[in-house]
């Protein structure tokens, strides 16, 4: 079987079904991966921006201008969802003001609430339509339990990874991007299980583990319990006002005045996670660090950082 005799309809429809893991604890390779061999899930072939929180909103506003760019610029369509937050209606208006403010020619602010909300034939029209998605900050869990397994979700979802949308998360927005999201946790401690909460985010970009605010909160040692516990995941630690960009090639490239730190335990030789207890501290050998900053760039597929198109080892 080759890739161009299946209909690209016919595999996402397909992947869809096999979005939630049969066991419960480990999501299943992408279905092109299972056709085809390839090592990775397919990577998403528009601009995805992850945003550690905090973006600047005032003065250059780089990382929502090149949201904002990505989108279609004056030609944009955005809807924005601050589902997140507790002020929704505040959030969505400041975010909308923005915007209008950079020229977009369309703006909605869909105030989800209730899952109920998901089924509005109209809010499901403009996410057909529209060029770009924002989702706020706030509460990640929140988030997921209002948005997860939605028609508008799916929607999103599909349309992100068909590139034919600009999508953009921070904060709570960012950590929902994985197949598995930190949902909390502690700071300032060595790793160990109770450090962590985790649960199953959007899947946007599954093969990561997201965690934001990440050198301002302290939150590696966070990262790294998470990381123990799902070793076939990549660990993405994104500071405040800053942000990673993925492109349609597997790659990112971050923005902002922060750092973006890479977690990979693809050689991971060790790890007692197993054996210990809820508080005990957790050994993890091997594995491997990369810190970024503006201008960096980082490979996901070939997990390597890029200088110009070339992969470092």
């Amino acid at each position: 079987m080759n890739r161009s005799s299946v209909p690209t309809s016919v595999i996402r429809w397909l992947e869809r079904l096999l979005h939630v893991p049969s066991d419960g604890k480990t999501a299943p390779p992408s279905l092109e991966s299972q056709l085809f061999g390839e090592k990775m899930p397919q990577s998403t072939k528009t601009a995805i921006l992850i945003i550690g929180g905090a973006e600047d909103k005032v003065h250059g506003r780089e990382i929502l201008h090149n949201f904002f760019v990505r989108s279609g610029s004056t030609d944009a369509r955005i809807a924005i969802i601050p589902s997140a937050s507790r002020e929704p209606a505040i959030i969505g208006d400041r975010y909308r003001t923005i915007f209008e403010d950079m020229g977009a020619k369309g703006i909605e602010v869909l105030d989800i609430q209730d899952r109920e909300q998901c089924n509005d034939a109209l809010m499901q029209s403009y996410v057909e339509n529209c060029t770009g998605v924002f989702m706020t900050g706030g509460d990640q869990l929140r988030l997921c339990s209002l948005l997860a397994d939605t028609p508008i979700m799916n929607k999103i979802r599909e349309r992100a990874q068909r590139g034919e949308i600009t999508l953009a998360g921070t904060s709570a927005g960012a950590a929902v991007m994985g197949y598995y999201m930190i949902a909390g946790g502690g700071s300032g401690e060595s790793p160990n299980r109770s450090l962590v909460d985790i649960t199953t985010g959007l899947g946007i970009i599954p093969e990561l583990v997201v965690d934001q605010h990440f050198h301002n909160r302290n939150r590696m040692a966070r990262l790294l319990s998470a990381i123990a516990a799902h070793p076939d995941r990549v660990g993405l630690g994104i500071d405040e006002d800053t942000c990673a960009l993925f492109e349609g090639d597997g790659s990112f490239e971050v923005i902002g005045r922060g750092s973006v730190t890479v977690v990979d335990p693809a050689q991971m030789s060790h790890s007692n996670y197993a054996e210990t207890g809820p508080s005990d501290p957790i050994s993890i050998c091997s594995l491997k660090l990369h810190i970024l900053c503006h201008g960096g760039r980082y490979d996901l597929r070939k997990r390597k950082p890029l200088v110009g198109n070339q992969t470092v080892s």
